[in-house]
């Protein structure tokens, strides 16, 4: 059988003052145009859905839309899981209605799916944390572990209080015990999961920046010796870069963001997973890439010619543009810039400093006027840059508004 894995959505996600739903609309399109062109056979969505607890419309219409496009009218079942960015209450409300479309919604951990079929697929087995699934066409049953992401709270109620110390042990034996009760040799055996999980002693793996945090020290640092050998494939979510931290026996894969959401991304390739599984045997998978979304650039520039020549030739981006001169910029210098590119969502100027000398001296005469004791000060807390004609006539328009 083949699966195709994806998470990380973040669907209603914006870049600063950018929207990104119209990229968001071209790649939900191609996700699913790869599910079909490799029909795939089963669908898994690790988490983060969205970007918020309380989607917009248009975000939460694309994510509905999607998921039936995916389930193929109920022919192809579709398992999402929530995320840290997501409510689960949210997640699980359409629930009666997703299941006429082949669409399961898993909001909670250790969340017990009630058995239901569509005439294409039927669930025939269910317990808290796990399902499994029976396809028509496929001679053998498909094994799911599914762990939602669970905050502070949620994991004290599910796993008991002492989460610091208890949480690998608790995930792993919840894990075990069900694996052990379920998954033999003569089904495929999945894992799916929202959450933070590194090798044991492997370095630290980077959140991506604007991402709300998971790992807080090590509380909630989930080690990947914690998945059960008869695990085949662990589909992740969280990390935004495509990785496999498994093995290439047994993979446990990150399968990226469909976008790149933060300057952290700059130049990353985003990814879906396709899996081919069968029974008792070594998986493989391949990352296909997704062409759509503009790409994040971080460029710095010594020459406003050059910033504004290479914001030219290079219109499909947003870009963090760093500006490295020896003096501030001026009204029109920005305007320049800003008109050469409509993706430029941080511009920050990089004035080099002036080496002051160790023993110069600072005697504050106060009796001078407001405009040199505000060109001193400036000159003080700059380096040695003197204020430029603009700056001090915006220092006089505020002083006498």
């Amino acid at each position: 059988m083949k699966i195709l894995h994806t998470a990380d959505w973040h669907l209603g996600k914006r870049l600063d003052r950018f929207s990104r739903l119209e990229e968001q609309v071209l790649v939900m399109n191609e996700i699913v145009q790869i599910a079909d062109e490799q029909n795939v056979d089963l669908v898994l969505i690790a988490g983060d859905l969205f970007d918020n607890f309380n989607p917009g419309v248009e975000a939460a219409e694309l994510f509905y839309k999607t998921l039936k496009r995916l389930s193929l009218n109920g022919k192809r079942p579709v398992i999402a899981i929530s995320g840290n960015h997501d409510s689960p209450s949210l997640i699980n409300a359409p629930d009666p209605l997703a299941r006429e479309c082949g669409i399961i919604l898993i909001g909670h951990p250790k969340a017990e799916i009630v058995p239901f079929g569509t005439g294409y697929f039927n669930i025939t087995n269910s317990k808290e944390g796990f399902i499994e699934l029976k396809i028509d066409g496929i001679n053998f049953p498909v094994r799911i572990l599914h762990t939602p992401f669970a905050n502070e709270i949620r994991l004290k109620e599910y796993f008991g209080e002492n989460k610091e110390e208890e949480i690998n042990k608790v995930l792993a034996q919840e894990w075990k015990n069900l694996a052990d009760q379920f998954c033999d040799d003569m089904g495929v055996n999945l894992l799916t999961a929202h959450l933070y999980m590194n090798k044991r002693g492997a370095e630290i793996l980077e959140e991506p920046d604007g991402e709300k945090p998971i790992k807080i020290g090590n509380a909630d640092l989930i080690f990947s010796d914690s998945i059960p050998e008869q695990i085949q494939y662990t589909a992740l979510g969280h990390l935004h870069g495509f990785q496999n931290i498994g093995t290439k026996e047994k993979p446990v894969v990150y399968s990226s963001s469909p976008l790149c959401y933060s300057f952290s991304e700059a130049g990353q390739k985003k990814y879906v997973s396709i899996i081919d599984a069968e029974p008792g045997k070594v998986v493989s998978y391949e990352k296909k890439i997704l062409e759509n979304g503009r790409t994040l650039v971080r460029k710095t520039f010594n020459s406003i010619e050059d910033a504004v020549q290479w914001l030219s030739d290079h219109p499909n981006t947003f870009i963090e543009l760093t500006l490295e001169s020896e003096t501030f910029l001026t009204a029109d210098e920005r305007r320049l810039i800003y008109q050469s590119h409509n993706g430029i969502v941080h511009l920050i100027p990089k004035v080099r400093n002036l080496e002051l000398s160790e023993d110069q001296n600072h005697v504050i005469n106060l009796s001078q006027d407001i405009d040199i004791l505000f060109k001193d000060y400036f000159k003080s807390k700059n380096g040695g840059q003197e204020a430029n004609e603009e700056l001090m006539n915006l220092f006089n328009e505020i002083l006498n508004a």
